[in-house]
């Protein structure tokens, strides 16, 4: 008697750490059952893939969705509409809100307010500050932690060590990766003369390569004295790349969507501040490093650094202006449509998005098209095109950075644990979100 399967995946091509091919995808209580050529009659439903790509579900390993206590511009369930919406199946969210998450009752919170409320599964990263070291090897351990997060340059919220002698301590203590924002705090402060009232195209002359750089080589000498794995966010700049690239031992590197696409000056010009981000978006030799980066396989993961702001935000004058842009939506068919234009291969864009998450973090049964693995997945067309506009935005703040951008690529259907949470752009059924695991995690 054949095998019956919940649902199945008939006639798809899928991108796979073995390569890309037609194959059909069985899926059984959440996780995949089997991979080959099955009738539809074994299954309870059905989807025809015919001439979609199948790619494994997105892992988005940084988005701030706000909540709780600044709701007003997007909380987990807002922040995961516009995930699913995008082919992100799983989210590690920060720990800049109000409160803080820097203790165990915060993170336990979070993941009260995510469960069964977010579209996607998610982890919650948890501030390492100062008063909280002592306790960091059981933060990390804890439901849910995606880790330590840890700002060495401010940016939106209260977190902030920016001395030496903290950091130094902090580093001891994680056994997990943890995850930094390299800027160093005392070239900003001494900079800020450099701010050019009512001109955003300031931000990067303010934050420039060298902020960025001295942090980032501070965070991995110590790094190498402890022998401790860090994880740099969001690397902006020429000079980074180029270090990280000679110091990958310790250190994995992410770049962000908006880096790889946006440039100064046009972006200031067309955006104002709905351009400004920490760090900030960079000119052509920057940009340009960062794709040499990520072809020569310094980069490890791409993560959205979805950071949503409203419109009254974003209009005060510069620098009152809020840094960030959304971007959780919109990642993936940004990167398909660099795949269109030949910038990189839709083996290399999953590597980032699915292998390299689960690969560094080590993540259980996400980030691989495999039997036994959760049936998270990413249903794409290749060849669709389709124009972003704010009105498309799922998060509550109602705008992105693309507004009228035409890309080549989108998402079609997404798939977190064998249950279609969007099909044709739209929501489908009740939220089902839950906690990831780790294997260093609980």
């Amino acid at each position: 008697m054949a095998e019956t399967f919940d649902l199945l995946l008939k006639g798809g091509t899928v991108v796979n750490h073995d390569g890309i091919g037609q194959r059909d995808i069985s899926v059984r209580s959440g996780r995949i059952a089997a991979l080959g050529s099955f009738a539809a009659s074994q299954a309870g439903e059905t989807i025809d893939c015919t001439g979609l790509h199948i790619l494994p579900g997105v892992i988005d390993s940084q988005v701030h969705f706000r909540e709780p206590g600044l709701t007003h511009k997007e909380d987990l369930e807002t922040g995961s509409r516009g995930a699913v919406l995008g082919g992100v199946t799983a989210v590690f969210e920060m720990p800049n809100t109000n409160p803080l998450t820097t203790s165990a009752e915060a993170l336990a919170e979070k993941v009260r307010l995510g469960r069964n409320r977010m579209f996607c599964d998610f982890a919650f990263y948890v501030g390492g500050t100062r008063e909280n070291i002592a306790d960091i090897p059981a933060l990390e351990r804890l439901e849910g932690s995606a880790g330590i997060k840890v700002f060495i340059g401010s940016s939106t919220g209260n977190l902030l060590v920016d001395d030496e002698p903290s950091l130094d301590r902090i580093i001891a203590k994680i056994s997990r990766r943890a995850a930094f924002h390299a800027e160093d705090e005392e070239r900003l402060k001494a900079r800020m003369g450099e701010r050019r009232p009512g001109d955003a195209s300031s931000h990067p002359v303010w934050r420039d390569a060298e902020a960025a750089l001295i942090a980032t080589q501070r965070l991995v000498r110590l790094a190498e004295k402890h022998g401790k794995r860090v994880h740099v966010l969001h690397v902006s700049t020429a000079e980074e790349m180029v270090y990280l690239a000679g110091h990958k031992d310790f250190a994995s590197v992410e770049v962000t969507p908006h880096h790889l696409t946006l440039v100064a000056p046009d972006c200031y010009q067309r955006l104002g501040t709905y351009a400004q981000m920490n760090p900030p978006v960079r000119d052509e030799r920057h940009r340009a490093a960062i794709w040499h980066g990520l072809d020569q396989g310094v980069v490890d993961v791409l993560g959205s650094d979805h950071a949503p702001h409203t419109h009254e935000e974003k209009h005060h004058a510069y620098p009152a202006s809020h840094s960030g842009m959304t971007g959780v939506q919109t990642l993936l068919p940004i990167m398909l449509d660099h795949v269109n234009a030949g910038r990189l291969s839709l083996a290399r864009l999953v590597d980032l998005t699915s292998h390299g998450p689960q690969r560094l973090f080590g993540i259980r049964g996400k980030g691989r098209i495999a039997v036994g693995y959760d049936a998270d997945f990413a249903i794409v067309d290749l060849k669709a095109r389709a124009t972003i506009t704010n009105a498309a935005v799922a998060s509550r703040c109602g705008w992105t950075p693309y507004d009228g951008v035409t890309v080549t690529g989108c998402p079609r259907g997404t798939i977190v644990r064998g249950r279609r949470a969007m099909w044709d752009g739209e929501i489908l059924g009740s939220a089902t979100g839950a906690p990831v695991s780790f294997y260093e995690g609980a």
